[in-house]
């Protein structure tokens, strides 16, 4: 595609594969089979985390020399998920859901968070429970298409981008760490290992990042930004007036 390569990965396959089958209309798979079939897919992700850990371990001296690089990455979870996403959401109508769906990129703890401070019964819950909804259904797919897509631009070291990978989801991170490492076969052991150590450090750091940085800051700016760009929020004072 133009100076790039999209890659299409055996997990593309499988998970459209397992979305036809699981279709209730088709009565190919029962729902106690598709209960078995998650339970299976914990195990294999357990396998993949393992075997993370293992190239992980040899390359001790690597990681602590890109400490700081490791650290930073965090920074990018926190810029792109507010700063860039809750102008859009309130532009685009979103009232005090986009507090939820941009404080963070809604994995399993982030949901935790907001369910414990405002519940999943607001609108902050129903923010964060509609992007972890849209995450799980197509945020693997879609971070294997770019990752692999930027990886073969050459314009962003392989490494940078294994860091980015890690942003606190196993299957996001082994979608799109997997189409770098399609990219640059030759650095393929190390895009994993950064991938694999950047994921653990968001999934360790970023729950404390998430809930006593990014959810303050997208309060603060969305109780800002939202008399003048939320759509909702106007449309509230034009009814009152």
């Amino acid at each position: 595609l133009g100076p790039g390569v999209l890659l299409f990965l055996p997990m593309l396959y499988a998970m459209i594969i397992g979305a036809v089958i699981s279709l209730p209309k088709l009565k190919i798979l029962s729902i106690p089979e598709m209960n078995i079939s998650a339970k299976c897919l914990g195990l294999a992700t357990l396998m993949l985390i393992a075997k993370l850990g293992v190239l992980m371990g040899p390359n001790l001296v690597k990681l602590m020399q890109s400490g700081l690089a490791l650290c930073f990455q965090e920074l990018g979870h926190f810029i792109g998920t507010i700063l860039f996403g809750l102008p859009i959401a309130l532009m685009l109508g979103l009232g005090r859901e986009s507090i939820g769906a941009t404080y963070s990129i809604d994995r399993e703890p982030n949901i935790a968070i907001i369910a414990e401070k405002y519940g999943l019964d607001s609108p902050e819950g129903r923010g964060v429970m509609a992007v972890y909804i849209c995450g799980t259904l197509f945020g693997a797919i879609w971070l294997g298409f770019v990752a692999g897509f930027v990886a073969s631009l050459n314009i962003i070291h392989p490494y940078a981008l294994a860091m980015g990978a890690g942003v606190g989801s196993g299957s996001m991170m082994a979608a799109s760490s997997g189409a770098i490492a399609a990219a640059v076969p030759s650095m393929a052991k190390d895009i994993l290992m950064y991938a694999g150590a950047s994921n653990l450090l968001t999934s360790i750091i970023g729950v404390y990042f998430a809930l006593f940085v990014s959810l303050p800051v997208t309060v603060f700016l969305y109780n800002k930004l939202s008399p003048i760009i939320g759509v909702s929020q106007r449309k509230r004072l034009e009814g009152g007036k």
